[in-house]
């Protein structure tokens, strides 16, 4: 009889237990009738400085909206915008309109800005000299060689009177070292954007480079230490504005609206100003 009893209460208390946990485990996985409340993703290319830091600042944000931020961090300047026309990407931030509308035309890719979010000054920066007037005869001046950097490094070297341009040579037309000329008596050798760092880190003394603004910072380089910096009085900081590039037709989309609106804060703004000291700053 003790033992029927005893084998009748653990019987009770297994059934009890099942159920239990079994009602436990279903309201874990939703909620309101098994609704999931996983947070839709935004993938975003973007490079390592400062632009993967910047969209650091807003994975809270995005995440309280519904969106967990996926950044994927690049290298080049190359890869981010195949990835963003293949699909990989839902957004990439590292590069300016020129840069994408001739990267658009040289690949058949539709690529369009969503939003504009900080400007890079160039900055023409010296291996042992500390001015633009000690900048000796026939010296090398390294700058980037892809399309619309170069033209803006070369208007930079013009606007300090160290070389001159074609009279018809603009932002919008796109300048080369081909519309030099006058070179002032320099030496001046287009490579490859990411190596121009390296480049004058391993140059001849004398030697100075135009660094674009992130290679610049991830180089260890401060803008207060560049012999010049592009004048920003002018369009420079709308023209080569640093942009949120998507495939035509999602700029209105809610994620991409959500991931501009989280970027466009005085948060963010302040980030910007407290972080990069002038070499980053932000354009809305």
């Amino acid at each position: 009889m003790k033992k029927s009893l005893i084998l009748t209460l653990i019987l009770v208390i297994a059934l009890v237990c099942f159920a239990g946990c079994g009602g436990s485990s279903g309201s874990g996985s939703g909620s309101g009738g098994g609704e999931s409340t996983e947070n839709e993703t935004i993938v975003v290319g973007a490079s390592s400085t400062p632009h993967a830091e910047i969209l650091e600042q807003v994975k809270d944000t995005l995440a309280e909206q519904g969106y967990d931020l996926e950044i994927k961090v690049f290298d080049d300047y190359v890869l981010p915008n195949q990835a963003l026309a293949d699909g990989e990407l839902d957004a990439n931030y590292f590069q300016h309109t020129p840069y994408l509308l001739s990267y658009n035309e040289a690949n058949g890719t539709d690529l369009v800005s969503a939003a504009l979010i900080h400007y890079e000054p160039f900055g023409l920066y010296g291996n042992g000299v500390t001015s633009v007037a000690d900048i000796p005869d026939g010296a090398t001046i390294i700058i980037p060689a892809d399309d619309s950097n170069e033209t803006r490094a070369l208007l930079l070297l013009q606007q300090e009177g160290l070389i001159t341009l074609d009279a018809d040579a603009t932002a919008l037309t796109g300048v080369t070292t081909l519309d030099i000329v006058d070179n002032g008596g320099y030496n001046v050798s287009a490579v490859q954007a990411d190596t121009v760092p390296a480049q004058l880190a391993n140059s001849d003394e004398g030697t100075v480079a135009v660094i674009n603004g992130n290679y610049a910072l991830a180089a260890g380089l401060k803008i207060a230490d560049a012999l010049a910096v592009e004048d920003s009085s002018g369009d420079a900081a709308q023209t080569y504005a640093n942009i949120i590039a998507v495939r035509a037709g999602d700029e209105n989309s809610e994620k991409i609206q959500a991931l501009v609106a989280a970027l466009q804060t005085e948060a963010v703004k302040q980030f910007i100003a407290d972080n990069y000291n002038g070499a980053v700053v932000a354009i809305f």
